[in-house]
């Protein structure tokens, strides 16, 4: 049943699906269903419906709207796997990483990972030391967040993984506009520049999602990010 519903819903949406990416899509509900009984992972809804348009065609719909190709891309605050493992399982040739600091949440996220054989991996690290490293650091061609934290929060989070030329997507509800407003400085700051925000509608829900993209067109200062928790405490403006 949650293959069928889903099939549709992406079909609905323009966005390709095999039958393929189906099952690894009802075999991770079923691993989500499994272990969120266990360490409270996310919100399960019990209707079918509610769940893949929750979880897994809000995750896919940037899909929908002009998404442009990633060789490399990082989930930042990756938690259950949203919108990390959808997308890497609908993107097969873009390597992915899903950076959480919960041990737990890694653990989970490896397991999915290593059943559905995905392009991917779970790395246990805060953003602020994770972007630290040489490997990561202005390493990826995407990186990506779902409601995570507000946008001036995130542009520190996740600006500085991402190469020049490359860009940060961040999936958001209807306050985007004051946040990305907010953000303004913050982006600046970091390398970023506002580029476009596109709409995510799911076919027969009225929420208002949306997607920012910021492109990066210079090098983040060293000094960013600062130290783990500094970005939430102070955020930058």
């Amino acid at each position: 049943m949650l293959k069928q519903i889903l099939s549709q819903g992406a079909a609905s949406m323009g966005i390709p699906m095999t039958d393929a990416q189906a099952l690894k899509f009802e075999r991770y509900h079923a691993m989500l269903t499994e272990a969120n009984r266990r360490m409270n992972l996310t919100r399960v809804p019990e209707d079918l419906r509610e769940s893949v348009d929750r979880n897994y065609l809000d995750s896919i719909a940037p899909l929908s709207a002009g998404f442009a190709p990633a060789a490399r891309a990082i989930d930042v605050g990756s938690g259950a796997g949203f919108p990390g493992i959808p997308l890497s399982i609908m993107l097969p040739d873009t390597r992915f990483i899903l950076l959480d600091s919960l041990a737990k949440r890694v653990e989970f996220l490896q397991s999915v990972i290593d059943e559905l054989g995905l392009n991917a991996e779970a790395v246990h690290l805060r953003a602020e030391d994770a972007a630290r490293r040489p490997d990561l650091r202005e390493g990826f061609d995407l990186a990506v967040a779902r409601a995570v934290a507000p946008m001036n929060v995130l542009c520190e989070l996740m600006l500085p993984f991402v190469k020049v030329g490359g860009r940060m997507l961040s999936m958001k509800g209807p306050g985007l506009d004051e946040e990305l407003r907010e953000a303004a400085g913050a982006v600046a700051l970091l390398g970023g520049q506002p580029e476009r925000v596109v709409p995510l509608p799911i076919p027969g829900r009225d929420w208002d999602h949306r997607a920012a993209y910021i492109l990066k067109v210079a090098p983040t200062p060293e000094k960013y990010p600062r130290a783990a928790g500094m970005p939430k405490k102070r955020p930058l403006k």
